[in-house]
């Protein structure tokens, strides 16, 4: 069964010499790979890095932002996002939180495994900043650790965060 943001089957041409690809088993210890039928060109189709920050505000609750687009439209998730080409994680955990509601943040590391994409959580701690939502966001609100509204988070990356965060699970970066 392919996780949802697996698109390897969605690619049918080789991007080298455009010729046809084939699903491949090329070593047993490794997923299927699309290979050209006619340069032998392994597409090797590598995860998306996310980030995003479990924030404690000053006041001592979480913020987490109502998501205005899709996937999860209208769900709550932490702030967060694709890292671009390039970027440091820290520096992209750093951006989003500002982005998403604008917060300034201090992070701590604290790492998702999980499926594809890959992601990595930090466990953030407000610093600076003022509340508040951009285009990717219905609203932003902070919660008291007993009201986070588990029903109604969008990604299992963001159940399963918030609950190891909550859990303790953190990892503080080393000075």
């Amino acid at each position: 069964m392919l996780h949802p943001h697996d698109d390897s089957h969605a690619y049918r041409f080789c991007p080298r010499c455009g010729g046809p690809l084939e699903r491949r088993m090329l070593k047993a210890t490794e997923p299927v790979r699309p290979v050209c039928t006619r340069c032998g060109f392994v597409f090797y189709i590598d995860p998306k890095i996310a980030v995003g920050t479990i924030i404690q505000s000053q006041s001592g609750r979480i913020v987490l932002v109502r998501r205005a687009i899709e996937p999860g439209y209208g769900k709550w998730v932490f702030p967060g996002g694709y890292v671009d080409r390039g970027e440091p994680l820290t520096s992209a955990a750093l951006r989003e939180a500002r982005e998403e509601c604008g917060l300034d943040v201090r992070v701590n590391i604290y790492s998702y495994a999980g499926r594809a994409p890959v992601i990595v959580v930090y466990a953030a701690t407000a610093t600076g900043g003022t509340l508040c939502v951009d285009d990717e966001s219905l609203e932003v609100l902070e919660w008291e650790t007993s009201t986070i509204p588990w029903d109604d988070l969008a990604f299992r990356s963001t159940h399963e965060g918030l609950r190891d965060y909550l859990n303790g699970a953190r990892h503080p970066i080393p000075a």
